[in-house]
């Protein structure tokens, strides 16, 4: 008999990126509340040092950054030991469709989510991604 069970969210960290900070503690006051623990950064640099130290379960990040861009931000992430870290990739701007192409091809992006996100849609892909369970 197979002895499976999903991991639980408080084992898994999840890294908001974004420059807004009343988004970033919108997002973790959800994100907690689901069991998650989290960590913020305000912008691209601050998000690659974050990563590298933190070596989250998953990445929120938002295209729109200061100082390194999402986009700039994201390839960096393909990198080193940051590389398998999966991705969802938030924006509120509407993106043409070759510009979603080339984001979906960097190796660890998992989902785009559109601003305003929905609540439901975040957490059911969060689980999904995670192999969590709600509680």
């Amino acid at each position: 008999m197979e002895n499976f069970s999903a991991a639980r969210p408080a084992e898994k960290l999840v890294l908001i990126v974004d420059d807004d900070k009343d988004i970033r503690d919108l997002l973790a006051v959800i994100i907690s509340k689901e069991g998650f623990r989290v960590a913020q950064a305000q912008d691209g640099e601050d998000a690659q040092a974050k990563a590298r130290a933190l070596l989250p379960d998953l990445v929120l990040l938002d295209l729109m950054l200061p100082k390194s861009s999402g986009f700039e931000t994201l390839h960096e992430l393909q990198t080193d030991e940051t590389a398998k870290i999966p991705i969802i990739v938030m924006t509120g701007r509407q993106l043409d469709p070759s510009t979603c192409e080339m984001i979906k091809r960097e190796g660890n992006v998992r989902d785009f989510i559109g601003k305003p996100i929905k609540t439901e849609e975040l957490i059911a892909q969060l689980h999904k991604l995670l192999k969590t369970r709600a509680a």
